[in-house]
């Protein structure tokens, strides 16, 4: 029952949301770089900092320099949304946020170096999180992969954080994607959707990281990792600039070149990534090896898709 009145609670906040996106003109419109062809209310993802800040204060304020973190985080980013933000500012708050979510983990304990590594980590996943956000259901979806597996390891494995805050996620997602899994979805997640369930994606797999010492549990996010690295590095190779918008990712030469409907290309990315993790649990014994294994197996199935059909998008 509480559950439920949280999701109804959710469910609320977003349509009041989508009351002042309408009233401020916060809004998406399609251009050449897109994969969509209307004009679509943003930000719908600020239902997850919705559903986080509800945690916070009903359970007593656990977890506040994480949460510190998050608000700067999405303030951010909602800026962005309504306006493009200075790139140093935005930086500055990524920074500033993933140092308090850092101390959130205790890694200020271990040696300097793991603060550089998880700072040059955190901001790849944040930025690859950011760029695969673009096609109707695939934040909300893989995001809800993500989450599941980590209750599945919070519950079944390694208890390293409270129940509770994960199935508030999985409330928020639920209603994100009530939204924006269709064909014809009502609102886009934005910056400040992509990003901020990115930091919190980060956030519990941080922790359970620092709490085990086991880094193949990166493995949950090895479908978006393998699709941005390839992309970035095809793109280099075509001597482009990295930073500008583009339409080269796996998932939009899926949608955009082939033609296959956006919710299907989302629910294969979903089911790569929950088969993948299955086998992860069922050969857990050897998790470094079959982590190597899969990055080799996607990173060759990509090339061999953009072979065969990235001239397509050249016409």
């Amino acid at each position: 029952m509480n559950y439920l009145l949280l999701f109804i609670a959710l469910f609320t906040a977003e349509l009041v949301y989508f009351r002042i996106a309408n009233y401020f003109n916060i809004i998406d419109k399609p251009n050449e770089r897109s994969s969509h062809l209307k004009i679509t209310l943003r930000g719908g993802g600020i239902v997850f900092y919705m559903g986080v800040l509800i945690y916070f204060v009903l359970e007593g304020f656990h977890y506040q320099w994480f949460f510190f973190g998050l608000t700067l985080i999405t303030i951010v980013s909602f800026f962005d949304d309504i306006r493009p933000q200075s790139s140093k500012l935005r930086l500055f708050m990524h920074f500033a946020a993933m140092g308090l979510m850092f101390y959130q983990w205790g890694l200020y304990d271990l040696p300097w170096y793991y603060t550089i590594l998880a700072l040059i980590f955190c901001t790849g996943i944040i930025n690859a999180y950011n760029f695969m956000d673009g096609i109707n259901g695939i934040t909300g979806g893989y995001s809800l992969v993500v989450i599941g597996s980590l209750w599945y390891i919070n519950t079944y494995q390694v208890p390293f954080v409270d129940n509770d805050f994960i199935y508030t996620l999985v409330m928020a997602l639920l209603v994100f994607n009530f939204f924006n899994f269709r064909t014809k979805a009502k609102c886009f997640a934005g910056d400040v959707g992509a990003i901020s369930i990115a930091f919190i994606i980060l956030f519990l797999l941080g922790l359970l990281i620092v709490k085990t010492s086991d880094f193949s549990y990166i493995i949950l996010l090895v479908v978006y990792g393998v699709d941005t690295v390839l992309t970035i590095i095809h793109r280099l190779m075509l001597k482009e600039n990295i930073f500008d918008a583009h339409r080269k990712h796996a998932y939009q030469l899926l949608a955009n070149e082939l033609k296959i409907k956006h919710v299907l290309v989302s629910s294969l990315y979903m089911l790569l990534q929950a088969t993948i993790v299955i086998g992860f649990f069922l050969l857990e014994s050897y998790s470094y090896i079959y982590l190597l294994s899969v990055v080799l197996v996607l990173s060759i199935a990509y090339v061999l898709f953009m072979k065969k059909y990235f001239r397509l998008h050249g016409k």
